[in-house]
């Protein structure tokens, strides 16, 4: 199987799935479901991909490194919407369109999230039928990877933690790793996928580098750090305080005023 067939075949998975995913959406009357998958969508791909590929070193490292972040993170984002009912984002989707929101929902979130999960994949895709002895890039790359999982995995913990202790008296998370980024969970994210790109690519492949970028795009200017601070900095002076002394997304000490105190 050559790689246009490879790639055609993930795309007819992907639509398979996003549908059976929609429809269940429309029984369950929830679209935040599609959340939950979007990791697991992922590990979908990488193991129908190691499937029908020749098994190498770099093809398992893909393939282990999707599914670790992949069934991290959906397990998570189940545990923390479990009983919470549809996301407020969705709800707010589906008043505006009424009756026709079941089919816009189709190709505006399930469609769109397919389209996306198979754009972003395209390293776990290609990367597993190359062939190439690893190098150090490709070394580089899993401990990126290893980095960005820990601040994803430690970031999304340290958040939990502090929201479910009712004695914190601060309403604004500005502890751990929260303390040099407002965004640990998404840096360590975009991170990820660097990471696999890395050990994904070779000389003739460095254009999946598409990958990395589009996901760190979505993570900072659309349905990351920028659709989540329009809203908690419109309701809250103290985040706005946390804005002003933290960096958004790359890690770094806090600011601090003239006299050495954090602002």
């Amino acid at each position: 199987m050559n790689v246009i067939q490879l790639l055609m075949l993930n795309a007819v998975l992907i639509s398979i799935a996003m549908t059976l995913l929609w429809l269940l959406s429309i029984r369950l009357q929830d679209v935040s479901i599609v959340d939950i998958f979007w990791g697991l969508g992922f590990v979908l791909i990488a193991w129908a991909t190691f499937a029908v590929t020749s098994e190498t070193l770099r093809s398992s490292l893909l393939v282990i490194m999707t599914t670790i972040w992949g069934v991290r993170l959906a397990t998570y984002l189940a545990w923390r919407n479990h009983g919470k009912g549809e996301d407020s984002r969705y709800k707010a989707m589906r008043d505006k369109r009424g009756d026709s929101f079941w089919w816009v929902s189709f190709m505006t979130v399930f469609g769109l999230q397919g389209a996306v999960m198979w754009l972003v994949s395209l390293p776990v895709q290609v990367g597993q039928t190359d062939e190439t002895p690893l190098g150090i890039m490709h070394y580089v790359g899993m401990i990126i990877w290893l980095v960005g999982f820990l601040f994803e995995a430690v970031g999304d913990y340290q958040l939990a933690k502090f929201k479910s202790d009712p004695q914190v008296q601060s309403k604004v998370m500005d502890q751990g790793l929260w303390r040099y980024t407002r965004h640990p969970n998404y840096f360590g994210n975009a991170l990820v996928w660097w990471g696999i790109f890395l050990v994904s690519a070779s000389s003739s492949t460095l254009w999946l580098v598409v990958s990395p970028i589009v996901m760190t795009f979505l993570l900072l200017k659309v349905s990351g750090v920028a659709l989540l601070e329009r809203d908690l900095a419109g309701r809250s002076s103290e985040y706005r305080d946390y804005i002003r002394r933290t960096n958004a997304f790359i890690p770094w000490p806090p600011k601090c005023d003239q006299a050495g105190n954090i602002r």
